[in-house]
């Protein structure tokens, strides 16, 4: 549409004053193919994983109070957020086919689709343990460093005129340290995941190949997107869940 050269058009002339910030301009240029799906899947995902996590902690909490505190932190993330990875794989592989430049698919039911029929329906589910490697370390250490920013940063005082900007300020601390730490530390498995979707190729093979290509720096490739495009989507969620416990609990 006019609409969407336009848009094409603005943001091919700032990536062109601005090289150093092209790769992110074009990361959000138009079509925006599959961006509901994606967006939908990304957000119950999302909920699933802070909600049960927090959930299963106060349950084992309760249930098993003789347990290792660490237990009670990194069991109920691990596997919310495999159960999560793998309902979502169908939904994640076909939206990652659509972002391929060469791709003429309209939206991820067509992906979808066109996936199912080339690969069977095995090929929805390709990539599932890099997805897994990935994802489930991911929250892992976001939910990890969250709790572990709860427990070190020094408590406001309620008594405060300042009250609760603090518990804000406190937050955003906790929210973005968590969601640095998960998006950094996983960067390697975000590349294999999306190189394997590309190849369809098997784990190992995945790994050989991107160590023959480029050695062991291919860690460090799309670093900056992906902090980003992970660190943002998962700091803001633990920010805005504890507005929302704070805003509730003042109600």
């Amino acid at each position: 549409t006019t609409t969407t050269a336009t848009s094409a058009i603005r943001l091919a002339a700032v990536a062109q004053r601005f090289p150093s910030v092209a790769p992110y301009v074009y990361a959000f240029a138009p079509p925006y193919k599959g961006m509901m799906a994606t967006i939908l899947g990304m957000t119950w995902a999302r909920a699933a994983i802070f909600w049960g996590s927090d959930r299963g902690k106060e349950v084992l909490q309760s249930s098993f109070p003789q347990l290792h505190p660490s237990i009670y932190t990194l069991t109920p993330p691990l596997f919310v957020s495999i159960f999560v990875q793998c309902v979502n794989q169908p939904i994640v592989r076909a939206s990652i086919t659509l972002q391929n430049p060469e791709s003429t698919l309209p939206n991820i039911r067509a992906a979808v689709k066109m996936i199912h029929e080339k690969y069977g329906l095995g090929g929805l589910w390709h990539g599932t343990s890099a997805g897994i490697l990935k994802t489930v370390p991911k929250y892992c250490t976001a939910i990890i460093v969250k709790d572990y920013m709860e427990n070190k940063l020094p408590q406001n005082d309620p008594q405060s005129p300042t009250y609760k900007t603090d518990q804000l300020l406190r937050s955003a601390c906790k929210s973005a340290t968590a969601g640095i730490a998960g998006a950094a530390l996983t960067n390697p498995l975000d590349v294999i995941r999306n190189e394997m979707f590309k190849t369809n190729k098997s784990l190992m093979s995945t790994v050989n190949s991107l160590l023959d290509e480029m050695g062991w720096r291919f860690i460090l490739r799309g670093m900056g997107k992906n902090l980003v495009a992970v660190s943002v989507p998962v700091a803001s969620t633990i920010f805005f869940t504890d507005a929302l416990i704070q805003l509730s609990s003042e109600q």
